[in-house]
């Protein structure tokens, strides 16, 4: 392990000699989710392309905010050179980040919000998202029926696409929202399919449409509507997943509408930063633009979806 600290490091400014090797530890908010197992899929293919012999340990937090903070303190404490930490709802881990800060362990964090003593949060506009998908839904629904709301607030990004479809749905005063429920990320997919399977009983066929925050909720929803004779409903979530798209673009999908995240483009992005500010010296200031980096997210819908495939 390398005994310069990235504080050091950012101080010699690109005189540092580049490590051959460094211990990275990549803390996982919930290592169960698609999103995050694309973020690490796109850092590995580029760990191979760039031939990096970097030793990459993965700490999963089941969905905790506290145990991301107990993982970012035992990472730090291990004195690893750098940190990821992806997906997570970072309140809780504050005071962790701030200790890593100080001793000189930079923290690159994935969809994760930034906070004080991170170099930089990668991840797309979550308000921005949201406002392209939620009209969508409610413009194919005619502007009326009934509405299952499903939210998550216990992580910045979709708790940023519920506040969004809060606000679009005020100027859509013929949709009933039937009910609305706040996924337990900690068993998401299960956690929504027995809500479904509830809300299917009790609402039936005043079911118009579904909003989900994530793709997998959306397809929980779908496999319990589907085993209802619920076959009707329209069905939107956001990241692009593969096999959203692929569902986005089946003939008769209840699936209307995803929006494409650039995982994998994140997970590469990161190792383009490690790379330039630990290894290289270089200062955060010549390498990043801002403390928060969006990248491009489109619309996918069934008049485009074959472009994702």
């Amino acid at each position: 392990m390398r005994h310069v600290t990235w504080a050091a490091a950012a101080i010699l400014a690109g005189l540092a000699t580049p490590a051959l090797s460094m211990d990275i530890a990549w803390v996982h908010s919930n290592a169960a989710a698609q999103s995050e197992q694309r973020v690490k899929a796109g850092f590995e293919a580029w760990l191979a392309q760039n031939k990096k012999d970097w030793n990459v340990s993965f700490l999963d937090s089941g969905g905790s905010g506290e145990k991301t903070a107990s993982n970012v303190q035992d990472a730090a404490a291990r004195g690893v050179d750098a940190i990821i930490i992806t997906m997570s709802d970072l309140r809780a881990s504050k005071a962790a980040i701030a200790d890593a800060a100080a001793a000189g362990i930079p923290i690159f964090s994935v969809d994760s919000g930034y906070v004080e003593g991170a170099v930089v949060d990668v991840t797309t506009n979550n308000w921005a998202m949201s406002a392209d998908v939620s009209p969508y839904l409610l413009d194919q629904m005619g502007g009326k029926g009934g509405l299952i709301f499903l939210r998550m607030a216990e992580h910045h990004g979709t708790r940023k696409r519920g506040d969004v479809m809060e606000d679009v749905l005020k100027e859509y005063k013929d949709v009933k929202v039937l009910a609305e429920h706040n996924i337990d990320y900690t068993a998401f997919f299960e956690d929504t399919t027995s809500t479904m399977q509830d809300y299917a009983a009790r609402f039936g066929d005043q079911i118009t449409a579904v909003w989900a925050p994530w793709d997998e909720p959306a397809q929980a929803a779908i496999n319990v509507l589907k085993a209802a004779g619920l076959t009707n409903v329209k069905v939107i979530g956001i990241d692009g997943h593969p096999q959203a798209v692929a569902e986005v673009c089946k003939e008769g999908s209840m699936m209307i509408a995803t929006v494409s995240q650039p995982f994998e483009g994140m997970g590469r992005q990161v190792g383009d930063w490690i790379t330039a500010i630990v290894e290289e010296g270089k200062s955060k200031d010549e390498v990043i633009p801002s403390n928060i980096v969006y990248m491009d997210a489109p619309l996918v819908t069934k008049a485009n979806c074959t472009d994702f495939m």
